[in-house]
């Protein structure tokens, strides 16, 4: 990801941030390691819902990162091909249901 807006993610920039606040470094990789275990969801789906999310916050590194995770753990390109038209859904999903405010708006303008 180096080409570009957005620098790559080096093993450098991993062990700075470790060394910059190692206690909450480790409480982040600890927390979503947690997160990510398999539970009442599997870790694919953990993974396909990383996926959609990591798309609506439009985050590249976890963009990425997620797409390879879903892989290994079992996802296929459909599956994530899916996953991504359901972000996309939601955030439009979103534009449309907040229309409501502007057409509230505008009929408190009418009268």
């Amino acid at each position: 990801m180096a080409d570009g807006l957005y620098p790559a993610a080096t093993a450098d920039i991993y062990n700075q941030r470790k060394q910059l606040t190692p206690h909450t470094h480790d409480a982040f990789e600890a927390f979503s390691k947690a997160v990510f275990a398999a539970g009442e969801l599997d870790e694919k789906t953990k993974q396909l819902i990383a996926v959609a999310v990591a798309h609506t916050t439009q985050c590249p590194y976890c963009i990425q990162g997620h797409t390879k995770l879903a892989h290994r753990k079992g996802a296929s390109d459909t599956e994530i091909m899916e996953a991504i038209w359901v972000a996309a859904e939601m955030r439009a999903g979103g534009a449309y249901a907040h229309s409501t405010l502007a057409l509230t708006e505008l009929n408190k303008l009418a009268h």
